[in-house]
Order: structure tokens, then sequence, then C-alpha cells
């Protein structure tokens, strides 16, 4: 008897970033298409290698995508939105470009328009992951047909290599239940029918290549789904069975809990659970899975970095077989596109850190090493579970990992440590008095253009080739390049631009205590954009100000309002690779300690305006309603603890962007913050409709562009979302602002975007 083990999909950014790399030299030009693809199909070559090397018995093909997989699908599905107007014989590739960002090359345009006018396709969060996905648009007249080869092409490339191929799909109800209806009265999951006979044909082709398991990802069964996209289920799948393909059904990211009963009624080969985040469902999906079915149990960790505890997993994983015999599949617990690729990388961590981690490679040894001890016994593979042990007892003593100072902290908070002194109105009268902003003030996220030589310059001084006194001079060079830029333009709030920041979160983690970093733990945020969580292993803590000498700095080139600009403790938390030794509530309150020590030296430094960014606060809200309330409640009090520190005449602003926000709108506005931006130029100010009738009692800026497309929009076009702005929200409540930060633009197209948005405040004045 064998045990099979998969994984539900790999990084395709590739262990150096190669991906991300050709991408951005594509998009400039500077890359052919057929360079990029070659790139793409060597980088596909060896991760199946590596799953090959790790004694996985398939190798998973259609994870792969240059920008994003329900991108991917929606060329696959032949449903590309009709607005983008694409001419026959448009390039696939172009076309993929195009709704990714708005238009086809970033080289064709700096202040032109969008490729046929239309602005890139909505981008939201994965479910409650740091990914972000491309969102598809519906509408009564959408339809589908088969119109991509890439995913044949993809199998037919891997069986070239040798290898036995298990292919990856976004399942039916997924993919219309992540899109969104485009024109009023339509429900996009009417056009079920219409799909189906597509998936059909997919599978069919998929069968032709002599493909045995198709995956195929319904991670919607892990939410509170409405009564009629259950009952859409078990008819769905009833038409994809007819196609005689082995379909395992893979859900992840919680447990079935409801769903659970409709999960395994459905007429699938297998299902796949996530036995990490959802270990309470795995006796229960045991016990009651029909004879048959195969289960594959998702018990390595896909979602972060830190080793498994190996004798655990065993356990688990011994207690099934014995119920399921050689119907139990080993997985990790999700696709391992959220965690970087090779620990191998790290040559500068310290030993005893890098030995409680692995990363995606070494995830996959993990579960070879488990199918070894299940199939031929533990010594078959004990240096693997000797390694286990000794990280779990390492980790478990280290004094690097608890300060009692920080828990006795913590403990002994005042009740009220999270409440500002007056009522907003109050504090809005004294700010009002003391900043004596116009009407529609003008502002920006935070950060400015990284150029080049910001970034050779901190590439130089974490080499040690630069001086630290020079790197400080250069950085301050740039920070008033970019304060006379904005005094220039007319904006009336300014940023110093975080010419010194190389991440928002990285930056702050660095000077942190219980935090520490990697060299190459990057992982996919959305098209070529990367980021390098920070890895929070012990307790935190603020040994010395942050941010206080740059700002300061800032604000002693000119007499306007000058925001301080942190970033908040639910983002800091959502996007480190957190400790999972003890609750993330406790490690929140952590960083939020953290981050007031820093806001109330701004305040005693004469910043008046403290933003406090916090666009993961949505991210981070569990998948089941039932647990919305206690998230809510703890991430609310770690973001007032941070904020409530100074005095009613200073200023607290936040950040959010790229979810939705209407369904925890009193939280939002429980949070206290005087002022918060918005992101809403994709959704044409559709997402501040919720804010309006919700009635939101504090200031907003909603953004009136996107700053993830070198599009410049017009000042009409930003007049135009303003005016519908302040049908929804009282004018005098309203700011203008970009979408988020600036950090990934050019400063052409950003002086010009900004000049059409300080333009189009001043129309609305007058």
């Amino acid at each position: 008897m064998t045990t099979t083990i998969h994984t539900l999909g790999f990084p395709r950014i590739g262990k150096q970033r190669e991906l991300k790399f050709a991408l951005e030299k594509f998009w400039h030009g500077e890359l052919s298409a057929d360079a990029l693809e070659k790139t793409a199909s060597d980088l596909r070559a060896l991760h199946w290698q590596i799953q090959r090397d790790a004694g996985l018995d398939f190798v998973t093909v259609g994870d792969f995508a240059f920008y994003d997989q329900m991108l991917n699908h929606i060329q696959l599905l032949g449903c590309e939105p009709a607005r983008f107007g694409f001419e026959a014989g448009t390039v696939e590739l172009d076309r993929h470009f195009t709704m990714a960002r708005g238009i086809a090359s970033e080289a064709t345009t700096c202040c032109g328009g969008h490729a046929h006018g239309s602005a890139a396709l909505e981008m939201t969060k994965w479910f409650d992951t740091n990914y972000h996905y491309l969102v598809p648009e519906f509408t009564s007249t959408t339809s589908f047909s088969l119109s991509s080869e890439r995913l044949f092409q993809q199998v037919a490339e891997a069986q070239a290599l040798g290898h036995k191929v298990k292919a990856a799909l976004i399942g039916p109800l997924t993919f219309l239940y992540l899109g969104k209806e485009k024109n009023d009265g339509f429900n996009r999951l009417s056009l079920l029918d219409k799909l189906l006979p597509v998936y059909a044909d997919v599978l069919a082709r998929l069968k032709a290549l002599n493909v045995e398991w198709v995956q195929i990802d319904e991670p919607i069964l892990a939410l509170d789904l409405p009564a009629e996209w259950k009952a859409a289920f078990k008819p769905a799948y009833d038409k994809l069975s007819a196609s005689g393909m082995k379909l395992m059904l893979a859900t992840y990211f919680g447990a079935l809990l409801d769903n659970q009963a409709l999960a395994l009624s459905l007429p699938t080969a297998g299902l796949h659970i996530d036995g990490v985040r959802a270990p309470e469902q795995v006796g229960g999906v045991v016990d009651a899975l029909p004879t048959d079915k195969i289960l594959s149990l998702g018990l390595i960790d896909g979602r972060n970095i830190w080793r498994a505890n190996l004798d655990q997993v065993l356990a688990t994983a011994t207690d099934a077989r014995s119920k399921l015999a050689d119907r139990l599949w080993l997985a990790p617990s999700c696709s391992l596109q959220h965690v970087p690729v090779d620990l191998t990388t790290e040559t500068k961590m310290d030993a005893e850190l890098r030995s409680w981690l692995a990363y995606a490679v070494q995830k996959l040894n993990e579960l070879g090493a488990v199918k070894t001890a299940l199939d031929k016994g533990v010594d078959a593979a004990q240096a693997a579970f000797d390694a286990s042990r000794a990280a779990a007892a390492s980790r478990a003593s280290s004094p690097r990992v608890h300060n009692p100072a920080v828990k006795q902290r913590l403990a002994s908070l005042p009740g009220d440590a999270d409440q500002r002194h007056s009522a907003f109105k109050a504090r809005q009268a004294i700010q009002r008095d003391r900043f004596k902003l116009p009407a529609f003030p003008t502002t920006t996220i935070g950060s400015f253009p990284q150029t080049r030589e910001i970034r050779a310059a901190r590439a130089a001084f974490k080499r040690g080739e630069l001086a630290e006194a020079d790197y400080v001079a250069a950085m301050k060079k740039e920070i008033a390049f970019a304060v006379q830029k904005q005094v220039d333009l007319g904006i009336d709030v300014l940023v110093h631009g975080e010419a010194e920041r190389n991440d928002m979160v990285e930056y702050f983690g660095e000077q942190l205590d219980g935090f520490a970093f990697s060299q190459n733990g990057w992982v996919q945020s959305y098209g070529s954009r990367c980021v390098k969580p920070p890895i929070i292993f012990g307790d935190v803590s603020r040994p010395h100000p942050m941010t206080v000498e740059w700002t300061t700095y800032a604000q002693s080139l000119t007499s306007l309002p000058m925001k301080g600009m942190l970033t908040g403790p639910v983002t800091i938390l959502q996007w480190s690779f957190v400790r999972n030794d003890q609750p993330r509530s406790e490690t929140c309150l952590q960083i939020a300690l953290a981050i007031r020590d820093e806001v109330v030296d701004l305040e005693k430094a004469g910043i008046g305006i403290i933003q406090i960014d916090e666009p993961a606060i949505r991210e981070g809200l569990p998948l089941r309603r039932s647990q919305w309330d206690d998230y809510l409640a703890w991430a609310g009090r770690a973001f007032r603890i941070s904020a409530s520190g100074v005095e009613d005449q200073t200023q607290i602003h936040t950040h959010m962007c790229y979810s939705e926000f209407n369904d925890i709108l009193p939280a939002i506005a429980a949070l206290d913050a005087d002022a918060i931006t918005i992101e809403t130029s994709r959704s044409d100010m559709e997402l501040l409709t919720g804010f309006g009738k919700f009635n939101y009692p504090n200031e907003i800026g909603p953004g009136v562009y996107d700053i993830h497309s070198p599009n410049v929009p017009t000042t009409d076009e930003m007049v135009r979302l303003l005016k519908k702005a302040a049908e929804v929200i009282p004018a005098e409540n309203l700011w203008v602002n970009p979408d988020c930060g600036l950090k990934t633009r050019g400063w052409p197209e950003t002086e010009a975007a900004l000049a059409n948005m300080v333009a189009a405040a001043k129309a609305l004045r007058a």
C-alpha cells in the first residue's frame, strides 16, 4: 500500500523572481514575446522537476500564469469583456496584459489614453490572502467558448518531459462567484448553464491528452454560500462528471462546515480539504467519506513558512490511513504560491531561525518524508523527522522568542487605551481651525516613485558600498525633490515620499524587535509585484523611533502640513509570516503598542497629521461570518490603540484599498480615524456608495485615479468621479487623492496625473 502525494500549485515567480523581471522587461519593450515565453517555459520545467524530485505522483499543470490565474480562465473560457473592443487577430498575450493593466504595453504610453479607452479589470484580494486576482466581468449577454490553447500546450510540455500530469482548473461556481455583474437586474449565476459546456470541452480536451486527474478548485465551499449557489453545485457537477474524467474537488482556506455534506455528495472522484487552517474538520470528513472517493488531506501549511511538526502530521495521516487505506492522498493545505520558493537561497539567515523554516521546495520534501514514513516506517525518513523535532524544541526554548516585558505591558494596558479624548465632531472643529485647509483638500497616499537612483543607493548601502552618511544624504535629496514637486503642483497636505522605504511592512519590521528578514522570501502579490513578508518569530517591541527623523526633515522644508506615514498593526500582521505559537490577536496588539509609541513621538516632534495605513483590515476578515465579530473586535482595538495616544488637534488618517468594505462599514467607522482614503476608481466610485448609505460620519478621500495603470486620467474624468462622490458623501467631508501610493509609477505620469487631480479639486471649489 502506497500513499499518493501531490500539490495544488507551485509558486510561478521563480526563486530569483525570474518571471517578474522578464515581465517588466517585456512591458518596457526590452524583451521580445518569444523570450518571455521561453522564460516561462523554463520556469515551468524547473518547477515540475522539483515536484518530481520530491517524490510527488503528479506534476500540477495549470497553476502557471503570466499575471493571474483568474485572468487565465477569462481567456480560456472566452469571456473577455466586450468593453475592451479587441480586434480580431489581437495577440492573446497582448489582450492578457491589456485586461490586467489597462494597456497592452507600458512602453506605448505615459500620458496617453488606455488602449480602446478601457480601464483595467478590477482587482481584489483572493479570499483572505494578500494575493490579488482580477475580477471577471459578467453581463446578461456574456458568452463563453473555449478560446485559449495555453493549458493544453502546457500539459503537452509536461508530458514531453516525461511527467505524469494532474491538470488544475478553477471550478465554474467559484469562477462565477468571484466575478461581478456589470449591469443591473441580472444574476451572474444565471450564466452557469452557458458556462458548463465550455468546462466540458476543456475536460474533453484534457482527456484526449491522456490526463487522468483534474483538480477543480472550489474554495467558495469554505464560505457562507447563498442557498441558490449551494443548490447549483449538484446539477453542475452531474454535468461535469459525464466527461468521465477523475475530478479532485479542491477546497481550502477554511472548514467546509455546513457545506461538508454537499461537497461529499458531489459526483467527483476525490475531495481535498484543508487540514491546517481547519484541522477540526479532518475526523468528520474521514468518517463521512463515501467509499468510492479519494480524500486528499492538506497537512503541510501552504500559507506560512514554519517547518511542519512531522510527528503531528504523521499522526493525523496515520489515523486517516487506518480508515481509508490507499484512498488517502496527502498534499499541502492549498497552493504553495503563497510561500517563497526555496530556502536554500537564504545564505545569510542565521542558522537557528533558518532551521525553523520551510519554503515551497522544503514543504514538498516534508510531504515526501511523511509519505516515506507512512509507507516504510519512520526509520526510513529518520533524518527529516529528527530535524523537525530539533526545530520544534529549539523554537519552544529560544530566549529570542519570548520577552516578558512585552507581555507585561500588554497585560497592564488600561481599558480605555483605544479611545481618543473627544468625539470626532469635536476633534474635527479643532483640526479645521488648526490646519485651515481649503474645501476638497488634496493629498497623496504616501509613496512617490522609487527611481533607479533610489533603488541603487539603497542596494549599495545594504551591500556596504555606500556609507551611512552618504545614504542619508541621498535619501534627503530625494525627499527634498518630492516635497518641492508637491509644493509646485499645489497639493495641500504633503508626504515625504518614502524614498528610504523598501516596502511598507518590511521597513517597519526591520526596526522592530521580534521580526526577522529573508534575502529571497518573495511571494507574488499581483502581476509582477512581489513582496518579501517579514517573519514575526517573537514578541514585538519598538527599540527606537522609526520615521521621526525623516518626517521632521521633510516638514522643515515647507510650511504646509506634512503627513507622518506609518503602516498599521493589522496590515503588518497580515502581510507578515506570523508566528503560530500564540494567538494572532496577541501578536497584533504587541505591534499596535509599537506603532502607538511611534505616533506619540511624531506628535511630540510637531507632526500634526499622521496616517496609519490599514489596507489589509478587510483581508484579515475570517471567511465565515460567525467568526467576524471576534476578529473585528481585536483588529479594531489594535488600530485604535495605535492611534489613540495623541491629542485632539492631531489628525489621524488611515488608508484601505482593493477590498469590499460595505459589509464591515460599522467596524470601519468604529476605527474612528479622522479621515480615511480608499480605492474607488476601478469600480467607478461604486465602493463609495456603501459609505454614503451608511452615513459614514468621518472624512473620506475616495481615490480618483488608478495608480496601477500608467494611464493618466483627465481632469474632467476626475471631476466626474468627485461629483459622483459628492452625491453620497457630504462635500465638506471629501478629500481628493489617488487610489494608492505612487511607488511603482514614473515621475512624468505621476506629475501629469497629480496636476490634473489638483485642477479637479480647484474646479470643484469654484
